[in-house]
């Protein structure tokens, strides 16, 4: 029967040593240092322990290193939130209403183009299928597909010149600046 209060107080500071050396943090380190005796206890329960320093020096690693991964995943986690978070905009209300006027736009005037542009136009621009995706799809060759697209951006830029900021802040014809 192994006796854990001397075990602890026989090995506890060469396992803190080694967790707190890995981790060098009080809280994280103390963590390591209780699941390593935890370990040790289930290990002994299968088996025998033959040398105790070596085993609980392993565990203490194994623990510490256990930390930092989880450690260094979660700072990744918070910064790939943080740069996402600062990469979307809050929209202004009025940005908001010309981003949904622009959308509905958008819908009308692909609905008033020739069919064959306006889904060529979907899978490229909207879905991001390749020029040799919409053409096995469609059943036409890779150069039709480039003659559509082209022609339903062309289609769509006439119909969508209401959106365009610089056109919607010229003076109209007639007016004063």
């Amino acid at each position: 029967m192994v006796d854990w209060a001397q075990l602890v107080h026989e090995h506890g500071p060469l396992v803190w040593q080694t967790v707190y050396r890995l981790v060098g943090h009080g809280p994280d380190a103390a963590d390591c240092f209780q699941n390593t005796f935890v370990a040790a206890l289930q290990l002994a329960r299968r088996e025998a322990v033959l040398h105790w320093p070596a085993l609980l020096k392993r565990l203490a690693t194994t623990q510490a290193l256990d930390c930092l991964r989880r450690r260094t995943r979660e700072t990744d986690r918070r910064q790939r939130l943080a740069e996402e978070a600062s990469r979307r905009r809050v929209l202004t209300p009025e940005q908001t209403m010309e981003q949904a006027d622009l959308s509905e736009g958008v819908r009308r005037a692909l609905s008033e183009i020739e069919p064959r542009q306006a889904e060529v136009f979907c899978l490229a621009c909207l879905d991001g299928w390749s020029y040799v995706e919409i053409g096995a799809r469609m059943g036409i060759t890779v150069n039709h597909v480039g003659v559509l697209l082209s022609r339903a951006r062309a289609a769509l830029r006439e119909r969508l010149h209401a959106f365009d900021p610089a056109e919607r802040d010229k003076p109209k014809t007639g007016e004063q600046p």
